[in-house]
């Protein structure tokens, strides 16, 4: 593991920074939020820089305060952000084992995980080791352009391999997939497995929220934990422009935002992860990664709306 998060003050004391939710261990009194990094990226269809997201994420919460300003809140007061730092080397032999190890020394009073990836291949390795490879209790939420059903291992491939390793389809959700993007093959795979999709198009007749709740209650039916995978490609292209695969006609920024806080607001949901966003393709305003930080802002808004923890 790295050393333990960044955390930088605002200059003005009056405006907290949103890094200072960032601490080394739970805060009692406080809803403690995990946040790791699995920067994966050697797998990927599309080739891409080893550039640490996971870091470039923690910094870019200094652009950020801490003040919920629709709930007249202060995140300080409810939530902490615990940061577990990032899992070395995640692509390479023993990964696998990282990650689980990492999982494992989670503190009890942290009831949430916020995944920082690196490319999809982190979605994989992120549910594997949260359920220590039995799958029997887990449903699966994606938020995705693809299907993820691809041969191999690659970030195309992590849905496909959690099927493979056990998960039950009937708890899988995929939403936003959008045309020309994916394929039959992968398509009628999914139908087989019993996933349910829910496509691009179905989105602009329902608002976003009740996608988000109609997901996880589906993925989390019979008591299941619920772990929920955010691929920044479900996004457009015009704010993501650090996602490889992301393409004009995708959701919105505030779509992306009011999403996530949704479902992180649902006791079912114990992890997130924010995955394929490429530093290095980033615009020089740096939107792509100021959109994953408000994106971990949302969780934690989400976390205290939570009356209390189940």
């Amino acid at each position: 593991m790295r050393n333990m998060g960044h955390v930088a003050s605002s200059k003005d004391l009056n405006w907290p920074s949103a890094a200072t939710l960032l601490v080394e261990r739970p805060v009692e009194g406080r809803r403690n939020v995990g946040l790791f990094g699995v920067s994966t990226f050697a797998s990927s269809v599309t080739s891409r820089s080893s550039t640490s997201t996971p870091d470039a994420i923690r910094r870019a919460l200094e652009r950020f305060s801490t003040w919920l300003f629709s709930e007249s809140a202060d995140l300080r007061d409810h939530v902490a952000l615990v940061d577990y730092g990032d899992v070395v080397h995640p692509d390479r032999e023993g990964g696998t084992e990282r990650v689980t190890e990492a999982m494992a020394a989670t503190a009890p009073e942290v009831a949430m995980r916020i995944i920082l990836g690196g490319d999809n291949a982190a979605t994989w390795h992120g549910l594997k080791a949260l359920c220590g490879g039995d799958y029997s209790t887990f449903g699966l939420v994606t938020l995705d352009a693809h299907l993820d059903m691809r041969d191999g291992t690659s970030n195309g491939s992590p849905v496909r391999q959690l099927l493979a390793d056990g998960l039950d389809g009937h708890h899988v959700v995929q939403v936003g997939l959008a045309d020309f993007s994916n394929s039959a093959v992968y398509a009628q795979r999914a139908h087989d497995a019993g996933v349910t999709i829910i496509a691009r198009e179905h989105l602009r007749g329902e608002s976003i929220e009740e996608v988000a709740l109609r997901a996880v209650g589906i993925a989390g039916a019979g008591g299941r934990h619920v772990y929920v995978d955010i691929d920044m490609d479900a996004a457009d292209r015009s704010v993501v422009p650090g996602c490889p695969a992301a393409v004009p006609g995708g959701l919105s920024a505030d779509e992306m935002r009011r999403f996530v806080r949704a479902v992180a607001a649902n006791h079912s949901v114990v992890a997130i992860d924010i995955t394929e966003i490429d530093v290095e393709r980033d615009s020089a305003d740096e939107r792509t990664v100021r959109l994953a930080a408000l994106l971990v802002l949302e969780v934690l808004a989400g976390v205290r709306r939570r009356v209390q923890w189940p």
